[in-house]
């Protein structure tokens, strides 16, 4: 230990401290071990010593000027206390809080990766990409709050449906930063923020267009002007009301002729089985099934499956005169259907893969004008034996 000094450290003392040619070393005289370095060239370091149980430890501390005396003596205690109960003296900087970017990567690669699709991986990518690292990617989590949140919302507002898929993503890693404890609980910025109206786009085909789209794929087909395979996607997209990811994943293993069914292994909802209907068995014994290549719907490269589909459907839409007809949208005419010929909700919820009979709600409407229709026709045949005759000429 250094010897007691009747000298007190403070910044007149250290301002007014001199050496000839050797270094030499003040100690304090009120706590044992803080002193201060003085150079012959002027320059002055504080410093501790201090005995621990691993032995004698002597720190620098900084300069003088660039350290106050003061922050320098609070500093020693600390280092003194840390020595004598045998830790480090100068503990490691804290490291610096992560980042957006940082959450991201780490929602990617541990989350996303191991329990998403490639179709829901995508989306996810593209919301990062897009919009959320460019707004947010720098920022500490800490320093997100709900307004840098609703303001990123509120710049998407144009296009509400991302706006809200946004903040639900962002939602979600903030929920998994708590998890990963990169958060305290209860620190997601999106909890407050209040999600835009959204409106659902539906478009039905009518009787008259499902004529039409039927005419222009058997004409594309036998001219050779669309690809076979897209054609034969698109009917089945028609025909099952299954969704365009669910068709062209579709191989020959996931078709069961005995059992009257395709079994959709990569289905939006979970594994789920389609009835194999007779429109549909005659779809499939008109694909020539290509050797080595495990895809009904393949690819125009050896043993792939079929990408691009939309770009097939945009050609046979605006032949059909179906302009404003997304692919999507014959799922939608699947259900429309349905519920013409009066198959109830739960029924088609079944059908289509819905997991919850809430996303399946969308469609009740269409079975009330259904009834209405079916009222309709009841009561006119009723009406015609009770109802009194109305003299139309009065």
């Amino acid at each position: 230990m250094p010897k007691r000094s009747a000298l007190r450290i403070t910044k007149r003392t250290v301002d007014a401290l001199t050496v000839d040619a050797k270094d030499t070393l003040f100690w304090d005289r009120d706590l044992a071990g803080f002193g201060v370095r003085v150079h012959a060239t002027g320059r002055k370091l504080y410093v501790v010593q201090s005995r621990g149980p691993t032995g004698l430890k002597r720190v620098t501390l900084g300069h003088h000027g660039e350290l106050t005396t003061d922050e320098a003596r609070k500093q020693a205690a600390v280092v003194i206390d840390r020595i004598k109960r045998g830790k480090d003296p100068m503990p490691a900087p804290p490291a610096p809080e992560p980042t957006v970017a940082d959450l991201a990567e780490r929602f990617m690669r541990v989350h996303v990766k191991v329990n998403c699709k490639p179709s829901t991986a995508a989306t996810y990518r593209s919301h990062l990409d897009c919009h959320i690292l460019p707004a947010l990617g720098e920022r500490a989590l800490g320093a997100v709050g709900r307004g840098e949140v609703a303001a990123l919302h509120h710049r998407l507002r144009d296009t509400p449906t991302t706006a809200n898929a946004v903040v639900r993503t962002i939602s979600t890693m903030f929920h998994l930063a708590e998890a990963w404890e990169l958060v305290p609980p209860g620190r997601n910025p999106c909890r407050s923020v209040r999600h835009y109206k959204e409106h659902a786009r539906e478009r039905f085909l009518t009787p008259e267009e499902f004529r039409r789209l039927g005419r222009v794929l058997k004409e594309a087909e036998a001219d050779g002007s669309v690809w076979l395979p897209a054609i034969a996607a698109i009917r089945l997209l028609v025909l099952t009301g299954c969704r365009h990811s669910e068709i062209v994943s579709l191989r020959w293993d996931d078709v069961d002729r005995t059992a009257g069914e395709l079994r959709l292994r990569d289905a939006k909802a979970g594994p789920r089985m389609v009835p194999l209907t007779e429109p549909m068995s005659a779809v499939l014994a008109g694909i020539r099934r290509e050797p080595g290549n495990p895809w009904v719907i393949v690819g125009q490269g050896s043993g792939t499956r079929l990408s691009g589909l939309r770009n097939y459907w945009h050609s046979i839409r605006e032949k059909a005169g179906l302009h404003d007809v997304r692919l999507h949208d014959c799922r939608h005419s699947y259900a429309s259907r349905a519920l013409a010929l009066g198959e109830g909700l739960p029924t088609i919820g079944k059908l289509l893969g819905h997991r919850k009979i809430a996303t399946t709600a969308r469609y009740a409407h269409l079975m009330r004008d259904a009834e209405k229709v079916a009222a309709t026709r009841v009561g006119d045949s009723i009406g015609a034996h009770l109802a009194p005759r109305v003299d139309k000429a009065a």
